[in-house]
């Protein structure tokens, strides 16, 4: 449950789009790292008594390594200038029924802008979109896809495995630049467009952001166990059917490693197989890069084999990818392992947005990559 602590706000730290780092006080003497959402809870400036949630901190979490900052209890933010008793401002409830629910408008109710354009969309138009059961692989599926198609219009679909603030990203507020727009799905918020559903999500991404390809992953700070089923990034696996239901191409983006010391992440991590071996139940490309160390791809061989039936595994080249991922704006990094230290997880990834620019249209007499 929670632990509770409550401070003073003593230095900010580094700021992102979204969020503010700080550093606060406690009584015992002892000082916490915290983070703010001033959307939620407003700007915090040094001397500010906070409330923290400090479970994550205590336990000592990786990606959740903060103490997140609930309330500043003597300076309240004020309420959002759009009237708050109606639903002219949007009704979308996320992180429902939990005490910092924000109300939002989603991008197809009925006050939104673009409720004409989603009311009747059903259909993605052969769409590719790359699935990634990691946040961690968004800016290499996006180098890949830079690789060939510097100017496509991509969107990034924020699913609420892991974080459910979309500021929590800093890799997300580094690629902002990079990205046609950032729609945050289901329990998720702070994107640039809210919606309900995946579906929706994507609907949007084609109909509203005019996006050419989409990526679809969870937040940072994904869940686990350790267990087949106890992975939050199984949903994977749901939004390939999504994609299918709508008429969009997947295009899977596998964990493929050779560097993770854990035997059940090794060669094609069993949260990969587990996704689209068992819970898609629709086809979807899965990539594999060309040229992984002969031991790895005797690995990955052997076990997507058992899903070749219902899947097309797809092998594709890597020339360029290397160096688009060491030139991405954002640092590569996945558990604690930059490019690297685990080159064939970034490649397989990059290699998944490279695929994903083949389901592009093309003017006549353009090379196909």
């Amino acid at each position: 449950m929670v632990r509770w602590r409550a401070g003073t706000v003593a230095a900010l730290r580094r700021q992102w789009t979204g969020a503010v780092e700080l550093d606060v006080d406690l009584p015992d003497g002892t000082r916490m790292r915290a983070l703010a959402y001033p959307e939620l809870v407003g700007n915090p400036e040094p001397g500010d008594r906070v409330l923290l949630n400090a479970g994550a901190l205590l336990m000592g979490l990786g990606t959740g390594g903060y103490a997140l900052v609930v309330a500043l209890p003597d300076r309240l933010p004020p309420d959002p200038p759009d009237v708050g008793d109606t639903r002219d401002a949007g009704h979308l409830v996320k992180a429902r029924y939990t005490p910092l629910q924000p109300i939002l408008l989603g991008v197809d109710e009925e006050a939104s802008p673009y409720r004409d354009v989603l009311a009747d969309a059903d259909d993605l138009g052969g769409m590719p979109v790359v699935t990634a059961d990691l946040h961690s692989a968004l800016p290499a599926i996006l180098a890949g896809i830079r690789a060939d198609a510097p100017h496509a219009r991509v969107a990034y679909l924020l699913t609420d495995g892991g974080a459910l603030p979309a500021w929590f990203s800093r890799t997300l507020a580094g690629l902002r630049g990079e990205l046609a727009g950032t729609i945050t799905v289901g329990q998720s918020f702070g994107g640039d467009l809210e919606a309900t559903s995946l579906h929706g999500g994507l609907l949007a991404a084609r109909h509203v952001l005019d996006a050419d390809v989409a990526i679809v992953a969870q937040g940072p700070g994904n869940l686990g166990t350790g267990t087949r089923w106890g992975f939050s990034g199984v949903a994977v696996g749901e939004a390939v059917n999504a994609i299918a239901t709508l008429g969009g191409h997947a295009v899977g983006s596998l964990r493929i490693s050779d560097a993770d010391a854990r035997p059940r992440h090794r060669g094609v991590s069993h949260h990969s197989l587990t996704a689209y071996g068992r819970v898609a139940l629709a086809p979807a490309e899965l990539v594999v890069p060309d040229d992984l160390p002969l031991a790895l791809a005797a690995e990955v061989d052997a076990a997507l084999a058992p899903l070749a039936a219902r899947h097309r595994i797809v092998r594709v080249p890597t020339a360029g990818l290397d160096a688009a991922l060491r030139a991405t704006p954002v640092p590569l990094s996945t558990m604690g392992r930059g490019l690297d230290a685990d080159h064939a997880y970034f490649l397989a990834a990059a290699a998944a947005g490279r695929q994903a620019v083949t389901h592009l249209p093309r003017a006549p007499g353009t090379p196909t990559p």
